[in-house]
């Protein structure tokens, strides 16, 4: 299965990353090591130690006088500096670098990196633009899913889910598809959700419902094949939430949401961080719903308004070559 290697990944926004604390990360079939300086560098290696082959995201990192700091082996406490380097007990000597550099791309706060690929898409620019007009709020539910990347993509482009996966959340009574326009690996869905009154105790129990209308406009933006942004505005404020796909291995990806927003009334600020939790409960669905499916059985049903998953397999299917759009419309 393609893992659509020349593709620009998300790796982590820097605030999922503690200083001196080993991060792991996993692309193309390869864990990596992240750690970040009291300096803010931001530092990645291959993960396993060149000894004995001990993951050095279980390890340590240790502080140095320059403030820089290195990751510690916890097998044998070898330290490996952001080189890859180490020095070897009784001789004082630094060697040569031991371990494969990860290659990354730091743009603000957004850590990218093509997996030491050759570049085959841009990296887009909307993250920059996002981040500059409203406030970060957070990161959530960063999880690793049973399911190859093309079935992951597929599900969050298949705007019918959304009253059935969703439904025990948003209570979702239908999905009235409104739009699709296609821009070869950039493309816009807009379509509107009815939902059911939801009871005082159900908000209680959710305050982030509390938000909600009774119908929820949806406009969501997608970059192929890397992340789709739900634009989202409430009576209170409007909100950025970011979807990530990595392809962590053949049958294993990635994916977790980052959230901004930007206040039109004083309850958004109390209730800004609810939305990150309706934001994991949507991805805790959406994996439970992948580990549920057989990926490989032929589809012998096509319902309405598929446009966004025929569009996830066009831009698969022909990557990276972009074919003209075709697509501009609701089936």
């Amino acid at each position: 299965m393609s893992m659509l290697e020349g593709a620009p990944w998300l790796l982590a926004h820097t605030s999922m990353l503690t200083v001196n604390k080993p991060f792991k990360v996993s692309l193309y079939s390869q864990d990596y090591v992240l750690w970040k300086d009291i300096k803010g560098n931001i530092n990645a290696l291959k993960n396993a130690c060149p000894h004995m082959g001990a993951m050095l995201s279980e390890g340590w990192c240790e502080e140095k006088t320059d403030k820089s700091s290195v990751v510690v082996c916890p097998f044998h406490a070898l330290e490996f500096d952001s080189e890859g380097c180490t020095i070897l007990p009784g001789s004082q000597k630094r060697t040569l670098p031991q371990l494969e550099k990860l290659d990354l791309i730091i743009q603000d706060d957004f850590i990218w990196s093509y997996g030491s690929k050759e570049p085959k898409q841009p990296i887009p620019n909307i993250l920059n633009e996002i981040a500059a007009g409203y406030e970060f709020i957070g990161c959530t539910a960063d999880t690793s899913i049973e399911c190859d990347l093309m079935s992951l993509l597929l599900n969050m482009h298949d705007y019918n889910h959304q009253n059935g996966t969703h439904r025990s959340l948003f209570k979702i009574q239908a999905v009235n598809f409104h739009q699709f326009i296609d821009n070869g690996h950039h493309s816009h869905a807009y379509f509107s959700m009815p939902v059911a009154l939801s009871d005082f105790k159900d908000k209680i129990n959710n305050p982030g419902l509390f938000l909600f209308p009774k119908v929820l406009n949806a406009h969501l933006e997608n970059y192929f094949p890397s992340l789709v942004i739900l634009h989202g505005e409430t009576g209170a404020g409007v909100f950025k939430q970011i979807h990530l796909f990595i392809p962590e291995s053949p049958k294993k990806s990635r994916t977790y949401c980052l959230l901004f927003g930007l206040a039109k009334h004083p309850i958004f600020n109390l209730l800004k961080y609810k939305f990150l939790d309706l934001a994991k409960v949507v991805i805790e669905q959406d994996s439970h719903i992948l580990s549920k499916i057989y990926a490989n059985n032929p589809q012998k049903i096509k319902l309405n308004n598929e446009v966004g998953m025929d569009w996830v397999r066009r831009n698969f299917n022909n990557y990276p070559q972009i074919i003209e759009p075709k697509l501009s419309h609701a089936n």
